[in-house]
């Protein structure tokens, strides 16, 4: 039968050519192999071997192609489209076919769903109609491939990918391989599965797995004013000559806001840890 053909490499008995295509036969299938895919043709009755697939045009191929997803082998591809009514395609590498991951395997809420270019780890599986099907890896596949994070990764910057979402949070594996998880009050809100993400490391814990946080360290969340005090410590060799005392109009020749925003700036600059003030001059802290 065709569905114990498909997702594998086989080898078939090369029967006819035209223009474009060699064509072999195995088990009454026949299969397209693209000539543009092939160093040399090969000759009337010779064997051809392939990955077996029905492409978009429902045609069953052979390519030389082989991807690195296959029935029981898992690895990344990337999300190309969204069919609400159906799932996800994911570009495996084939020439022509996406490989869907049903919906029945995607989250409830559609918004959690995967989006265009994020990225799934998924093998194959055959329905019972043949149909090759993205199957999405497992949590024990995950801790089988991941590596046990570093004491000295402490906040830092990493980017993982979203593989699990959990109620009590979101499970991750960076591109070092390392498993983390990002716990509901690190967040603003719950990624989506197959999401790309930049986050910092805020603990790891004895089993080498990262603890992340999604929101910003204190000092990128403290505004635009802040920002600009900063910009201006930084270019007048770590001080000015101003504080909480300044007058509003000296505030406002200088910088261009209001004592109010200049005293609510200074302070979260201060609570951040990024300067300090002493004898009417702020400082900026190394």
């Amino acid at each position: 039968m065709k569905k114990d053909l498909l997702g594998r490499i086989i080898t078939a008995e090369v029967i006819d050519e035209n223009d474009r295509y060699i064509y072999s036969q195995l088990e009454g299938q026949t299969f397209q192999t693209a000539k543009k895919e092939l160093k040399k043709l090969p000759k009337m009755g010779s064997q051809l071997s392939g990955f077996a697939y029905e492409n978009d045009h429902h045609h069953l191929q052979l390519t030389k192609n082989t991807p690195k997803v296959g029935l029981g082998r898992y690895s990344w591809g990337t999300v190309v489209s969204v069919q609400r009514d159906l799932g996800v395609f994911v570009d495996i590498g084939l020439p022509n076919k996406d490989i869907v991951v049903s919906l029945d395997d995607l989250p409830e809420l559609r918004q959690l769903w995967p989006q265009k270019n994020d990225r799934l780890m998924i093998g194959l599986k055959l329905d019972n109609k043949g149909r090759l099907w993205g199957d999405l890896a497992s949590e024990s596949m995950f801790q089988g491939i991941s590596q046990k994070a570093k004491n000295n990764l402490q906040n830092q910057d990493v980017t993982c990918v979203v593989y699990r979402l959990k109620k009590v949070g979101t499970r991750v594996l960076t591109k070092d391989y390392c498993l983390g998880f990002i716990h509901p009050s690190q967040r603003m809100e719950e990624p989506r599965l197959g999401q790309v993400l930049q986050a910092r490391v805020i603990g790891v814990s004895a089993e080498g797995t990262l603890n992340l946080s999604l929101k910003p360290r204190a000092f990128e969340a403290i505004g635009d004013d802040a920002q600009m005090i900063l910009a201006a410590l930084q270019h007048s060799s770590g001080s000015l000559n101003f504080s909480d005392k300044s007058t509003p109009q000296e505030i406002n020749d200088y910088f261009g806001i209001s004592k109010g925003q200049f005293k609510r700036a200074l302070g979260h600059l201060l609570k951040a840890g990024a300067v300090n003030q002493k004898d009417g001059k702020i400082y900026l802290n190394e």
